[in-house]
């Protein structure tokens, strides 16, 4: 297809094209989640698509089966085609419930420290199962790869997101991951530039500062993006980080040394750039809802995503061209970077009818999601990533099933049908569960325990809240002696804190999914035959 000239467009309309709006994936209003994120009834997300234009949607949690319903339902309304974005680093399934949902991708890290071919394989894989699958239900822009490198522990916001530890195992898994991708019409996206590896701080929240000198961030920081952006990744996401030795004014996302200088000319990438959420306190606490679009498309920015309010975005934009703050040439440059990945994704729309470009023969249907090869692959990544000590199988007796989580009422891998509630109840253990809310715990002195630890330390989740908890109820069983097993699901840095401590005897298995898969797995290692 040919999209119009870009001097068909009204300012207003070319500005519109650069906004992705947050949506809702559920098809009625009485189901929105996340209104403070920027979910609006469908009047209001109908008049920002037909009306002013705006040239994507990024969605998060769901179905599969109604999400695809929902994306079509946008893209009617749309005059041109929208981007239909999802941070989807572990596979459709990790945030749209049907699709096959990986291990989070630093487990391809432990299995490349033993076996590197096979974990660039499996991140092959990974890419090609997420491409094929977002594509079966509408996502055509992946906001993957991380190619962070994680080497801070105590990181709340990427830890176990990122492929590995060093630029070298990430830039390697990460340039499998894209490659695997370019088979299908999709745009992948690396973030978050310039590196938010080694932060302490959620940029969800504040604003991180990283001190490393010019020489640090080149040997640690940027070899991922530039083996990235050599690989052909379309996009790059900026990260709302403060770094004094590229720039000691602004943030990353609103730097024009660091988007313009160091991205686009230092590093040669000429696909899109894309903010992260500007809604994210980082930018919001400082910066207002029309001040930053302005700052980060100023500083280079071609995509500016989930703004605090899309239409006063638009109209700050349009009011920095009209001023002479920014270039009308600067909003066309943008624009044109735009229809171009939007020429990759489709090859027919006239308003009513979108079919994808064909760079894969097969066409992309909802049956392909969690295909039995797909599940397989998933399947290995968890068990070759297991970690486990102590004398196992463990010989079940009555006792307690302690889990603990970061959030009880929210969470989407545990129910009371899933194995690491069901498999001790059917032998033998009773249910706790325990957040970081949760009052004081009453074991009673003869209970042998089984204690599930779910905590990876994710954006939101409050995961360095709970591994105090989770801590000081080890410890406790420890010292009383009641501790029977230990199952960590998520993060290894908690698995490297507890396991020094265990008695030899005592069985424990890490792994780093939390989805039901990944129960099973794990307590198939614990309890053996017994389950």
């Amino acid at each position: 297809m040919q999209f119009p000239d870009l001097n068909q467009l009204s300012l207003a309309q070319q500005v519109a094209q650069m906004v992705v709006v947050r949506a809702s994936s559920h098809l009625f209003d009485h189901q929105i989640q996340y209104p403070e994120f920027g979910e609006r009834d469908r009047a209001t997300l109908k008049h920002w698509i037909g009306d002013l234009g705006v040239g994507g949607v990024i969605f998060w949690g769901g179905n599969a089966g109604e999400l695809s319903l929902r994306i079509q339902q946008l893209q009617a309304w749309a005059t041109y085609p929208l981007l239909i974005a999802a941070d989807i680093e572990e596979g459709v399934g990790q945030r749209f419930t049907g699709g096959t949902w990986f291990a989070p991708p630093m487990a391809l890290n432990a299995i490349a420290q033993t076996d590197l071919p096979k974990a660039i394989e499996y991140a092959r894989q990974m890419g090609a199962i997420t491409a094929q699958e977002a594509l079966a239900v509408g996502i055509n822009w992946i906001l993957a790869p991380v190619v962070d490198v994680n080497n801070n522990p105590a990181n709340p916001v990427i830890n176990i997101r990122a492929f590995g530890e060093t630029p070298e195992i990430v830039s390697q898994l990460a340039t499998a991951y894209i490659h695997g991708a370019a088979d299908y019409p999709v745009l992948t996206c690396a973030k978050h530039f310039p590196g938010h590896g080694d932060t302490s701080v959620d940029s969800h929240w504040e604003l991180p500062i990283i001190t490393h000198d010019r020489a640090r961030l080149d040997s640690i920081e940027l070899p991922p993006f530039r083996s990235a952006i050599a690989a052909g990744v379309d996009s790059v996401m900026s990260a709302h980080l403060l770094i004094p030795a590229l720039d000691p004014e602004f943030p990353a996302t609103l730097s024009p040394r660091i988007l313009t200088e160091e991205l686009r000319h230092n590093l040669g990438f000429e696909g899109l750039i894309s903010t992260d959420a500007l809604v994210m306190g980082a930018i919001t606490d400082r910066y207002g809802a029309d001040d930053a679009p302005v700052m980060a498309v100023a500083a280079g920015s071609d995509i500016i995503l989930m703004p605090v309010n899309p239409e006063i975005a638009i109209q700050a934009v349009c009011h920095a061209v009209e001023s002479g703050l920014i270039s009308a040439e600067r909003i066309k440059e943008s624009v044109g970077r735009i229809w171009r990945s939007k020429q990759k994704l489709f090859k027919q729309w006239d308003g009513v009818t979108l079919t994808q470009s064909p760079v894969n023969s097969q066409p992309a249907t909802l049956m392909t999601l969690a295909a039995p090869t797909s599940m397989a692959v998933a399947k290995s990544v968890l068990q070759d990533s297991l970690t486990i000590q102590g004398n196992l199988p463990l010989q079940p007796s009555p006792g307690k099933n302690i889990v603990v989580l970061e959030e009880i009422l929210d969470s989407t891998f545990l129910s009371r049908s899933t194995p690491a509630v069901t498999i001790p109840t059917k032998l033998g253990y009773q249910l706790q569960l325990i957040n970081r809310h949760s009052p004081t715990i009453r074991i009673e002195p003869d209970e042998l325990i089984i204690l599930q630890l779910f905590i990876r330390t994710s954006p939101f989740s409050g995961g360095l809240g709970i591994v105090s908890v989770a801590k000081q109820l080890f410890q406790q069983l420890l010292a009383d002696r009641q501790l029977q097993g230990l199952v960590i699901y998520g993060s290894p840095y908690l698995m490297a804190d507890f396991a020094p401590h265990l008695p030899p005897e005592i069985p424990c298995v890490f792994c780093y999914g939390q989805m039901a898969a990944a129960q099973s797995i794990a307590l198939e290692q614990l309890f053996g035959g017994h389950n």
